[in-house]
């Protein structure tokens, strides 16, 4: 297989004051210049700028366009989540002011109650950084546009680190060369990994270094979070390491075998990662424990100012110990265990 098609863009974000047609056709645009590089592009999104969940949600867009409302207060947050709840494809994120408080947890849960498949679509956020493509933590800081990349494909064929490395580096330069002249915000070079095989980075570690628990406690994900930072010619957004649980298919399995706890999770996250990403929790999962959890993650991204995110997903129904059921094609059912 070819390097060009593993070219994979997860996404390519426009921000906008104000979201118009003439957006639309910048990003088909672009959409096309990408293509014509031999990029395979997955998703358009748009991140508009001071709205509120209702002007988000009142969009008239095509379906297949993603829309995050950035990050909102958590009193409009929730005198406005039944717009959320009411909408197809929009996200956001709260930034708890203060500290997290109990009522920041009673809006995931209320989520939870309400339609459960939403909160795929909401998440978490501490010391945020702007400008990443990447829902929902995105949020408008400035108009232009930025992409983000699924990096993983290009591992296809690699037989180390650094092979993989350099491909990496070369499609960054390639695209901040194709949109050097355009209102280019930047390339968000987090890895971002989906399903399995090529695609997964828990199949890159145990393919090229060792198992996934040797890898936590060596200095692997170091080497790769310093180099996706150091060697971005156009950085922007969060520049990190993804572990999204249930998206990366091989570390849902990791995850059911025990060996991707909420602590490893953290461990990873705060020399390396950004956050809780796609992590199950079941319908009698104890609210006081998400609670815990966040006030930890609040305080760790104060003390190294770092930015951390987390994103629990339920499916509504499932209890501890069993089987999840997502219906969601990005996420993998796995048997649930308790935080």
């Amino acid at each position: 297989m070819t390097l060009e098609s593993n070219k994979v863009i997860r996404t390519l974000c426009a921000f906008e004051n104000n979201i118009t047609g003439e957006t639309l056709k910048n990003l088909e645009s672009k959409k096309r210049d990408l293509e014509s590089a031999g990029y395979i592009l997955q998703t358009l999104r748009v991140c508009p700028g001071n709205m509120f969940l209702q002007d988000a949600t009142s969009l008239d867009l095509d379906p297949s366009i993603f829309i995050s409302a950035g990050t909102i207060e958590r009193s409009k947050a929730e005198a406005e989540l039944d717009h959320f709840l009411e909408a197809e494809n929009v996200s956001f994120n709260i930034e708890p002011s203060g500290g997290v408080i109990p009522e920041d947890v009673n809006l995931l849960f209320r989520i939870i109650k309400e339609k459960p498949e939403k909160t795929f679509n909401f998440a978490f956020t501490f010391n945020n950084v702007n400008s990443s493509p990447f829902f929902p933590s995105s949020n408008f800081e400035t108009q232009g546009f930025s992409i983000g990349m699924q990096p993983t494909d290009l591992s296809a064929g690699c037989s180390s680190i650094e092979e993989w490395f350099s491909k990496m580096e070369k499609s960054w330069l390639e695209i901040a060369s194709i949109f050097k002249e355009d209102k280019f915000i930047g390339i968000d070079s987090s890895i971002a990994p989906l399903y399995s095989g090529k695609s997964s980075l828990v199949n890159i570690i145990r393919k090229m270094e060792r198992s996934f628990s040797d890898a936590v406690t060596s200095d692997i994900f170091l080497r790769i979070s310093r180099f996706i930072k150091d060697n971005n010619p156009s950085p922007a957004g969060l520049c990190g390491i993804m572990f999204p649980c249930l998206e990366d298919f091989e570390l849902a399995e990791e995850y059911e075998s025990g060996n991707f706890s909420i602590e490893r999770n953290l461990f990873l996250s705060l020399h390396s990662g950004l956050g809780i990403d796609t992590y199950p929790i079941a319908i009698n999962e104890s609210p006081e424990r998400i609670l815990q959890i966040l006030k930890l993650l609040s305080g760790l991204s104060d003390k190294y100012k770092k930015p951390l995110a987390a994103r629990f997903v339920c499916d509504g129904k499932s209890k501890i110990g069993e089987r999840s059921s997502f219906n969601n094609k990005y996420l993998k059912d796995v048997i649930l265990r308790k935080l």
